[in-house]
């Protein structure tokens, strides 16, 4: 599995011009397109035995891999919040509960038209509406949301990468406000196998010492405010500077 080390001299990673980005984000597009319209994964035989492919094939993985997020940073009545790689998040969590305002943010365009058509249906007051676009692109007002969330999709990015991101979010949070992601701690039981099952299913993932995370808060000024572990990935709640 590739691996990318954070320097605070950040010429060191991305050379004297910034890569593009866009052939990672198009092959993890498809990657999760293909899975939210249930197309066929066409895996090694030795993938396909593999028991973390086993229990993903049957449904159940995913619950052993969520990050709860409103565990570090629960969303407050009339907050804006922006989920960032939001998948079908507002169908299968409490927004109704937290009476918070939601805004998605993801690159599957399933996802998208999915949630567009539907989250009106559930909720028209807290729902408002979920853009096509990566997670360096946040096309919204400074300073609009009191709280952003990352959570499933920074695994997918060298760090380099991460750091455009922080610049994007730290632009669109207010001043007060907190951005909640978490990253994959390559420490983990899970950590190689899962890299293993992605990979094939077609989205490379970054093993990324936890350490490089906190150096790359730090390299923007935050601070961070709390942190939770789980079973594969380490949830972070950070105050940008």
């Amino acid at each position: 599995m590739a691996k990318e080390r954070f320097s605070p001299d950040l010429s060191s990673v991305l050379g004297d011009r910034p890569p593009s980005w866009q052939p990672r984000i198009d092959a993890v597009a498809l990657r999760f397109n293909k899975e939210y319209r249930r197309d066929a994964f066409e895996l090694p035989p030795e993938v396909e035995a593999m028991p973390i492919y086993q229990e993903w094939r049957a449904g159940l993985l995913s619950g052993r891999l969520v990050s709860p997020f409103w565990e570090v940073a629960q969303p407050k009545k009339q907050q804006r919040c922006l989920d960032i790689g939001c998948g079908v998040s507002f169908l299968i969590y409490p927004w109704r509960d937290w009476d918070a305002l939601y805004y998605g943010q993801d690159i599957s365009v399933v996802v998208r038209d999915t949630l567009n058509a539907r989250g009106s249906q559930l909720n028209s007051k807290l729902f408002r509406g979920v853009q096509l676009g990566a997670a360096h692109e946040l096309n919204y007002d400074p300073a609009q949301f009191d709280l952003v969330i990352a959570t499933g999709v920074s695994c997918y990015y060298p760090i380099a990468y991460w750091q455009e991101v922080f610049t994007a979010v730290k632009r669109v949070l207010k001043p007060d406000g907190v951005f909640v992601f978490d990253v994959i701690n390559p420490d983990a039981e899970l950590a190689e196998n899962w890299a293993i099952l992605e990979t094939y299913l077609g989205a490379e993932v970054f093993l990324e010492p936890l350490a490089n995370w906190q150096k790359l808060v730090q390299a923007q000024g935050g601070k961070v405010l709390k942190q939770q572990p789980g079973e594969l990935f380490q949830l972070y709640k950070v105050k940008l500077g």
